[in-house]
């Protein structure tokens, strides 16, 4: 998704986001919806994507990163669970929109926000909208963060339904993912894909 120079240093003044100071999940994340974008692509299974990428990671001389396991998680659960995480989209776009016809970066990118939305509760639904919309603007279109954030915070509300004291809206601003270590998640180096 990003061009690395020599040892992942950026260039003075460069305007590039430095991932590796965002947490392991957030890179986790990244990877799931790059993913599921090329299964999407070449209509072939992600979790098909998911196992070979394992296998060439592990071969000596390997020049492909390994896939964190929370990477893993997170398609072999959007995979299992797509058409409810589809259905729950589709609720709440605008009536003059249809998931078929979103670009196919934000269908990856709300799916694995999705996911962690309604079937991961570890993760916090706040992390889960930022993280979303961060990729988001990093990804799509100028008019992708808006959407995609009145989408997921649709979706966390009505997760949160049931517990009154979740029923905020999920400000894009200012949460930060838990850092988690890469022995936590598995290594996901950003430099080999």
């Amino acid at each position: 998704m990003s061009e690395a120079t020599p040892n992942n240093v950026e260039p003075a003044g460069s305007d590039k986001i430095n991932y590796r100071r965002r947490g392991a999940r957030y890179r986790a994340r990244r990877r799931a919806a790059d993913i599921l974008f090329e299964a999407e692509s070449r209509d072939v299974d992600p979790v098909a994507i998911v196992e070979d990428r394992v296998d060439l990671a592990r071969r000596p001389n390997a020049i492909v990163a390994p896939v964190a396991e929370y990477t893993r998680e997170i398609i072999t659960g959007a995979a299992e669970k797509l058409d409810d995480i589809d259905e729950a989209i589709a609720r709440y776009l605008s009536e003059d929109w249809e998931l078929h016809r979103l670009p196919a970066v934000d269908r990856a990118i709300l799916r694995v926000s999705a996911w962690e939305l309604l079937f991961n509760p570890d993760v916090p639904p706040a992390t889960a909208v930022v993280d979303g919309v961060e990729m988001a603007a990093q990804y799509s279109t100028d008019a992708a963060s808006p959407y995609i954030h009145a989408v997921l915070d649709d979706i966390a509300q009505s997760r949160s339904a049931d517990n009154p004291m979740n029923q905020e809206p999920v400000d894009a601003e200012g949460v930060d993912d838990e850092d988690l270590d890469d022995e936590d998640l598995g290594e996901d180096a950003d430099a080999r894909s």
